[in-house]
């Protein structure tokens, strides 16, 4: 296995090879002169059965799991790491993403919303499998065609328009991706306010930090501070609850000024209203 990886990348510069690997085998994405195995990335199973476990929860009882989001972080560089939603969580009886989701049919949209954002701004790479990206409600067929046609429905419609946006973010905002297998290029703000099921953390690149609040209630939660470590106006860069994605337009006008409130250990803080079960993502403005 190892002198396979080595000959792939000896011959192919470019290629990756990811091992679907669940154990804790150690330096599955080492390279093999440390005496690892050489794979480029592995799948991290581990978040991924964490935030599905507690994805399904019944936002009313999200406040005694909160371990189960911040836990991944914990080994999030200990190898290169792929976020992974696989074939084997949407088939078998499993349930699509969207029927996994607790709620009416508007909170199932935005709790695949906001997980979506909330995966895309955690460490690692993103593998989603295929109608998770529109919200196709039965489980994957080999023998049919995805079900495109529900895009023409709104909300349908708009968690495609989300990804979307998900994805131009990405490649557009270097901190998204430049420090992504280094602890530097993240840092919590607050993991620890489980009675509100809120979280907040920033993703840092060379030269710029993104702000990101997590709301897994379906409760508005205004005037919500948070620190911030520089002064300055921060711009609101996502919104999952944005009326464009299906959501209830619930948001902090474009961004907000930072005061010099000193919070959470941080000399700045900016106070935004937290839309219901969305992630709210700030860029400090040059």
């Amino acid at each position: 296995m190892k002198r396979c990886n080595e000959v792939c990348y000896e011959r192919f510069p470019g290629v990756a090879t990811i091992a679907e690997e669940s154990t804790s085998w150690p330096g599955v994405s080492k390279p093999t002169y440390t005496g690892g195995l050489g794979f480029g990335f592995k799948w991290n199973m581990g978040w991924m059965n964490d935030s599905l476990r507690y994805i399904s929860q019944d936002p009313i009882y999200r406040r005694y799991h909160q371990g189960m989001i911040t836990f991944s972080m914990i080994y999030a560089f200990q190898e290169h790491f792929v976020l992974v939603l696989s074939h084997d969580e949407v088939v078998h009886g499993k349930g699509s993403l969207i029927e996994k989701m607790p709620g009416d049919a508007w909170q199932k949209f935005a709790n695949v919303r906001m997980f979506l954002a909330w995966m895309w701004a955690h460490p690692g790479k993103k593998l989603i499998f295929q109608g998770i990206e529109f919200g196709q409600w039965r489980e994957w067929n080999h023998d049919q065609s995805l079900d495109w046609h529900l895009t023409l429905s709104p909300m349908h419609d708009g968690l495609r328009r989300l990804v979307e946006h998900l994805n131009w973010l990405y490649t557009n905002e270097p901190a998204y991706y430049e420090l992504d297998d280094s602890y530097e290029g993240f840092e919590w703000i607050d993991f620890n306010d489980g009675d509100n099921s809120v979280w907040s953390f920033m993703r840092k690149g060379r030269n710029q930090t993104l702000v990101f609040v997590v709301n897994a209630t379906p409760v508005v939660r205004g005037g919500y501070r948070v620190g911030v470590n520089e002064p300055g106006f921060y711009e609101e860069i996502l919104n999952t609850d944005a009326e464009t994605y299906g959501g209830s337009n619930v948001g902090n006008w474009g961004g907000r000024h930072a005061e010099q409130w000193g919070w959470q250990e941080r000399p700045y803080s900016i106070l935004v209203d937290l839309p219901p079960l969305s992630v709210s993502g700030f860029k400090l403005k040059a």
